[in-house]
């Protein structure tokens, strides 16, 4: 995606200046928020405008890898908005802006240092606990324990009694919603009492670490992080692919480890298999207990549902009474996770407190009916890619590939634009999915795959069987 000089590009492919990147800035702060165009968008430059993109530069490299893989596609969006003929936005590196970009931060206020000399560390403890506030309510009594997160839930209480080093570091990995960070917190509050607790996010930890790059002040940052007692990390497979947070990360784990701190972290997924993570970080993850949370049956739903229930009703004098039918009903079709199962449940209380009256289970199919279609057809970029390969009767590592015949391109574009329109992943998301592509090859793939389908049937056919084959209901 970079380049190394424009002079290269033709000239006649160069247009006039017509985006007034200043009116994009302030669409792009009044939509971001304050905090993340101070942090990453305010420094963005327009540098050149050509035909059909326009080139933007930045001042790091880690920058530049942040602002694609999180904001790159919503900041095209903005500037479509302006000129609709704009179709990708493409990155650069310019060491000169980062010079000017320090000087800028040391001598206005516009960006506030968390790590102030005036205050030491305060600002950025008050931020941290502003954002990771431990949740009294998701404690281990109201935990609802199953066959699926028995293992989980053991050995996070396990973690807050003993010292042994088979349980530190605890790595508990499940899918979304399965209720993984409520362990973690259940855990902070249980050992809060008699011990220093770090609770945070992965994204919030690199969003702490890129601001003590900005400001030269990564001293105080190690040593903020690294006092905790009990460092208890949420979601590590977001530093896939980072390799400078991942850095510091290592080095982070070894100090505390070597202190005596005990660690728990949580994941997506099981260690060996968390991609473009380096093999090191790999290795600690897994040096102590790794337990998964598994997804939940029909009585563990059922269980959730009827203390959820309870609890609203003792929240709400309004709340209205459901049937032992309705919760069966709701514990047999929402599978996919607690946290959506919770939801369903509070759709359903909420239609009869507006209403006043106890909804059926054909009222709550009507009700829950855009839920309950997408649970039944939920499809995930592996199931495409390999219903895709099977139909063109190539292998799933030839559609991976690099290799650019018209056999292999074919199947390759129509799974990405599937990945694009039937899962809810972002468009590098779906990039890595294929061999680490940048985001605007599935861009491109999604705009060849919609002309070619305006312009032959047979791909229109071909897009209609998969389709058919990736919603069957089995």
């Amino acid at each position: 995606m970079e380049k190394k000089a424009l002079t290269s590009v033709n000239e006649s492919t160069l247009v006039e200046n017509l985006l007034n990147w200043k009116t994009i800035l302030l669409k792009i702060e009044k939509i971001f928020g304050k905090e993340i165009f101070d942090s990453w968008i305010r420094n963005i430059q327009l540098r050149q405008e050509y035909n059909h993109y326009v080139v933007l530069t930045v001042p790091t490299r880690f920058m530049r890898d942040w602002i694609v893989s999180r904001y790159a596609d919503k900041i095209l969006d903005i500037i479509k908005q302006d000129k609709k003929t704009i179709e990708r936005i493409e990155f650069e590196i310019e060491e000169v802006i980062e010079k000017k970009y320090n000087k800028k931060n040391s001598n206005q206020n516009y960006l506030k240092n968390p790590f102030d000399e005036s205050n030491k560390i305060r600002n950025i403890e008050e931020s941290v606990l502003n954002y990771n506030r431990l949740d009294e309510k998701q404690s281990f009594k109201n935990f609802i324990v199953g066959e699926s997160n028995k293992l989980a839930f053991s050995s996070a209480k396990k973690f807050c009694d003993s010292n042994d080093a088979q349980y530190n570091p605890l790595f508990i990995y499940g899918g979304v919603g399965m209720g993984k960070t409520h362990l973690l917190n259940a855990v902070g509050l249980e050992m809060r009492e008699k011990n220093q607790i770090m609770f945070i996010s992965a994204e919030r930890f690199m969003y702490y670490f890129i601001k003590s790059i900005k400001n030269n002040e990564m001293v105080k940052f190690k040593d903020f992080f690294r006092k905790a007692d009990v460092f208890i990390i949420d979601d590590i497979q977001f530093v896939r692919g980072k390799e400078v947070m991942q850095e510091e990360f290592f080095h982070t784990f070894n100090a505390l480890i070597d202190k005596g701190a005990k660690i728990l972290i949580s994941s997506d997924r099981s260690p060996s298999s968390l991609d473009r993570i380096q093999d090191r970080i790999k290795s600690r993850l897994s040096g102590g207990l790794v337990v998964d949370i598994q997804s939940s049956n029909f009585d563990l739903r059922l269980e959730i549902l009827k203390f959820k229930y309870q609890e609203n009703r003792a929240k709400f004098k309004d709340s209205i009474e459901l049937s032992d039918d309705v919760l069966s009903f709701l514990a047999s079709e929402m599978r996919v996770n607690i946290r959506e199962t919770i939801g369903a449940l509070n759709r359903i209380l909420a239609f009869g407190r507006i209403y006043n009256k106890t909804p059926s289970v054909s009222e709550c199919k009507l009700i829950l009916k855009d839920i309950i279609n997408t649970n039944n057809k939920q499809v995930s970029i592996e199931k495409i890619q390999s219903i895709v390969a099977s139909y063109f009767k190539i292998s799933l590592k030839e559609m991976l590939s690099p290799r650019r015949s018209r056999s292999l391109v074919r199947p390759r574009h129509i799974a990405m634009y599937l990945s694009k329109k039937h899962t809810t992943k972002s468009l590098p998301d779906i990039g890595r999915n294929f061999s680490n592509r940048d985001h605007t090859t599935v861009i491109h793939a999604v705009k060849t795959v919609e002309k070619l389908m305006s312009e032959e049937k047979t791909y229109v056919q071909d897009i209609d069987q998969i389709k058919n084959q990736l919603f069957k209901v089995s």
